[in-house]
Order: structure tokens, then sequence, then C-alpha cells
């Protein structure tokens, strides 16, 4: 392996894992998940029409840094895919409140972790897709739930 083949990989490692917060020792994807709400919300404060688009580039690059990281099935440490899940869960508050990240963390960890229905078939697709895919499932059901829920009860999540 080549000089350069071994630094693409010690970068795709570091984003496939979430900046290393896939090597925590208790529960990665929540940590991953948690430590994505602030650069979220902070996207949601400052640029909120910004914030599709990095969930559309967490997706894309953790496409690449998966495979160019030699992962195989789907490690614990891979948490890239909670990063884009997390994002896209959270283009379904308007504004930034505490109980609106709170629901959108806890929504979206529910989902990821039960993976009922096209998350649980996502999962099982297998290889970058697959990995990637339930988790931008889930994050896209949160943020129907988060959504539908300040139609209903506007302030609700404020």
């Amino acid at each position: 392996m080549t000089a350069q083949n071994t630094s693409r990989a010690r970068l795709a490692r570091a984003i496939a894992s979430g900046g290393f917060c896939g090597f925590s020792p208790l529960a990665p994807g929540t940590v991953a998940s948690a430590v994505t709400l602030l650069p979220g919300a902070l996207l949601l404060h400052l640029a909120p029409a910004l914030l599709p688009a990095a969930a559309l580039l967490a997706a894309l690059i953790g496409l690449w840094a998966i495979p160019a990281a030699n992962v195989a099935g789907d490690p614990g440490w891979v948490v890239i895919d909670e990063v884009a899940g997390q994002l896209v869960a959270l283009c379904g508050l308007a504004a930034i409140a505490p109980m609106g990240l709170l629901a959108a963390f806890l929504i979206f960890r529910v989902l990821d972790v039960v993976k009922p229905g096209p998350i649980g078939w996502a999962d099982r697709q297998g290889g970058a897709a697959g990995i990637m895919a339930d988790d931008i499932i889930a994050g896209g059901i949160t943020a129907g739930i988060l959504w539908a829920t300040e139609l209903r009860w506007p302030g609700l999540l404020h």
C-alpha cells in the first residue's frame, strides 16, 4: 500500500467514524448524533437553507468514505450515517429550541435503533448505500414527524 493510499484510508476512516465519535466506548451512534446537534443547530439558526445541503453533503461523503476506509459489514465505529441522518432529522424543525432539538435527537435515535419498516429494509441492503440509507430514511421520517407536530401544535417544540 502506498503512502498516498494509506493517507486516503486514514482520512476515510476519520470521516466514516464521524470525526472519531465512532470510537466512543459507549453508544458511538448516539454520541455521533448528539455531537451533530451543535453544528446542525448552528446551521438551522444562521443559514437554515443550508441544512439540507449539509445533510446531502454528509451522505455523499459517507458514500465515499465507507468503501475508501475498507469497511466490511456495518461496524459500530462507522457513524457518518448517524451524522447525515441527524442532519436530515433537524430539517424538520422551524427554529432552534431545546424541546425541538431534544425531540429531533430522541425520535431519530429510537427509529435508528428499532428500525421499523423501510428503515430495517434499507439496513439489510448492505454496502455503503445500505449503511447510509437506513439513517437517511430514519432522519426523513423524524423530520416529517417534527414538521407535522409543528403544524398540529404550533410552538410545542419551542
